[in-house]
Formats: C-alpha cells, sequence, structure tokens
C-alpha cells in the first residue's frame, strides 16, 4: 500500500524506489529482561529473520536502512547483541549492496558491531527530499530543512482494538505533518513488544505533541488504512 506516492508499506518496512527501510529491530531484548529477572523465551531473532523474509522475498535492494536502534542496551553490547545483530547483518547484506545504520537513542555504542562488518553509521540519511532519521531530537542540518517528507522511528506506534471483551493491540504507521512537511512514523520490527497505544499514551517528541489529524494505517495479515486518530478515539 502506497502512504505517499513515492512510499510503498510492505508490512512493517518501507519501499522508497529500491531502497528497503525498517527500524527499531532491538536486538538484544530479552536478554535485557531477563537480567531483570524476566523469564521470556529469545525467540525474536528467529521471528525478525523469517518475517524479513516474508518482505524481502529473492529481491536485491540498492540500499537497506535501518532506522535507529538496531540494539537494546544503552551502555554496553550484550553477548545476544554482539551474536544476533552481525547475523541480522549478514541476512541483509545477502540482498543488498549497501546497509546503512542510522544512530538511534539505544545504539551510544553501536560502532564496535558496524566496524565488524564495514557499514557506516550515521545520524540520518536523505534520498531526493526524503529525509530519513531516527526521530529522538530533532535535526538542525540543511538538508533537513530542504527535504519535503521526514520518516522517523522511536515511538513504536500501536493501536488497540476492542470487540466485546476482546482487546488486541497491532503495530501501525502514521502520516501526519511537521510544519509544511510529510511526516511518517514506523512501527518497530521488535516482535516481542506491538509497541505503544496511540489511544491511550501522550507522546513527547520534537516532532509532535498531538497525533489527533494523523493517519493511521494498521499492519496485520495486510496494510489497513484506517482513517485518523482522532476518529478512532
Amino acid at each position: 500500500m502506497k502512504i505517499l506516492p513515492k512510499i510503498d508499506i510492505i508490512d512493517l518496512a518501507l519501499r522508497i524506489g529500491n531502497t528497503l527501510i525498517i527500524a527499531d529491530t532491538h536486538i538484544g531484548y530479552e536478554e535485557a529482561l531477563n537480567r531483570q529477572g524476566i523469564l521470556i523465551p529469545r525467540f525474536q531473532f528467529e521471528e525478525i529473520i523469517k518475517r524479513l523474509k516474508k518482505i524481502v522475498g529473492k529481491k536485491k535492494f540498492d540500499t537497506i536502512i535501518i532506522n535507529g536502534d538496531i540494539k537494546h542496551e544503552f551502555g554496553e553490547i550484550s553477548e545476544q547483541e554482539w551474536r544476533n545483530t552481525l547475523r541480522l547483518l549478514d541476512f541483509l547484506s545477502e540482498h543488498t549492496k549497501k546497509i546503512i545504520l542510522i544512530k538511534g537513542n539505544h545504539d551510544k555504542i553501536i560502532g564496535p558491531i558496524a566496524r565488524k562488518r564495514n557499514i557506516d553509521v550515521v545520524s540520518h540519511y536523505k534520498i531526493n527530499d526524503i529525509y530519513i532519521c531516527h526521530g529522538d531530537k530533532m535535526p538542525k542540518d540543511t538538508a533537513f530543512e530542504s527535504a519535503k517528507t521526514v520518516i522517523i522511528g522511536h515511538l513504536h506506534p500501536a493501536i488497540s482494538l476492542r470487540e466485546g471483551a476482546r482487546t488486541e493491540k497491532f503495530k501501525c504507521y502514521l502520516k501526519g505533518k511537521y510544519k509544511s512537511k510529510n511526516l511518517i512514523i514506523m512501527p518497530s520490527f521488535n516482535l516481542i513488544t506491538e509497541g505503544t497505544d496511540i489511544t491511550k499514551e501522550k507522546f513527547s517528541n520534537p516532532f509532535m505533541r498531538n497525533l489527533d489529524d494523523f493517519d493511521v494505517f494498521l499492519v496485520e495479515d495486510k496494510v489497513y488504512k484506517f482513517g485518523k486518530v482522532k476518529d478512532i478515539k
């Protein structure tokens, strides 16, 4: 499904021409939970690869962008992060000529992993007039000022739908405006949690304070356009 004329939604990824974008895999999340005493099986990496295989198929992309928070721990690289982040990068390298890592707020120590595979870590990436950044802070460069569309991750948007006594949460994309620019917020590729419910939680982010006028694109067996946040509320 098209979210904008030049940008397609493919499950939890965006495609711009022959470039694929994913965000917020949070590799190592299970190990972090285990350290807190929360017993959870470590299944996320296999599920990420399984879902990516459906998205990429046998295609080859010019570029694959990971828009921040490829790993989870802030101040260290856990054993699970070392092993599975490298495995993820190796899988993606089979489907692209170039991988770009955009630095997220969880990626304070991503350099050693990136250097193992000679991958660039950048603050942002621009494709024509489309500016891609993680979204945890406001860009101040000229490339951002001249962009017509901005794509961010970071917020992990999701939406809860209720039928009778049953409530289920789904990952979703949001499309709205930041000043005169189009703004797209990507769901996370963290498959352990669905994300933050946009109808219940208040977001504090440099790009927006109110999501009411944003369009919702829900991701399930396919992508569904769900109208505006204010109407869903």
